[in-house]
């Protein structure tokens, strides 16, 4: 399970990561409003906690702007500000859960996996496309009921693409999505592991959804209707 943390005291940042680490959660930070709202609109996080005061926009901005993005993961707003107005604030504007500094990290552990579990009791478990189905609770894969056996980076570049049907993905936004790291626009990995992935579609007959973009990168097409 994955976490942000919009946080710009990097002490703070690395007492957090170490806590979540060792929980099993891995962690990605931003130190400022902007960075934050960028990466959480980039890629998908299990969870992000977010403080309000932070260089550039503030944290409640960068909820609202968030959620104004269909960004659908938990928020959990964590602050030195305890007043009743600052909590009313951050809820209107988006926020999951709200933790006032300083802080008990075994609550914070505690808040964190509840936030994912009532957010995975709200999602559909399975994502479609035609005849193919996807169940990112089981990661299986199938195509008119039969198994498709993926890797793991196949099947989250399928997870990703199909939870983004129909849209165009650059390598750039597939690496950061997948492999949570830049891409430094030498490597190959992204056109290899589609290879491995159309590859085993094919073999199930299910050959034509994912489609070249050239000189941008891919996309899948699935029906609207």
């Amino acid at each position: 399970m994955s976490v942000l943390i919009i946080e710009d005291n990097r002490d703070l940042v690395q007492v957090l990561a170490e806590v979540l680490n060792e929980n099993g959660f891995s962690v990605e930070s931003a130190h400022t409003g902007e960075e934050g709202l960028e990466k959480a609109l980039l890629s998908r996080f299990d969870c992000i906690i977010l403080d309000i005061v932070l260089p550039g926009i503030n944290g409640f901005q960068v909820v609202e702007e968030y959620r104004k993005e269909d960004g659908s993961s938990p928020v959990l707003i964590l602050s030195a500000r305890d007043s009743v107005e600052d909590k009313v604030e951050g809820f209107n504007r988006g926020a999951d859960d709200y933790m006032v500094k300083p802080f008990d990290s075994r609550e914070l552990i505690v808040r964190v996996r509840s936030l994912i579990r009532r957010a995975a009791d709200k999602q559909s478990p399975l994502l479609a496309c035609g005849r193919l189905t996807l169940d990112p609770v089981t990661r299986e894969c199938r195509v008119d009921g039969t198994f498709v056996n993926l890797r793991r980076r196949e099947f989250d570049i399928l997870e990703t693409m199909l939870r983004h049907a129909n849209q165009v993905f650059t390598r750039e936004r597939l690496v950061a999505s997948v492999w949570k790291k830049e891409y430094d626009g030498r490597s190959n990995v992204v056109d290899v592991h589609v290879k491995y992935l159309r590859d085993k579609l094919r073999a199930h007959g299910f050959d034509t959804a994912i489609e070249t973009i050239r000189g941008v990168g891919y996309k899948i097409r699935c029906s609207e209707e």
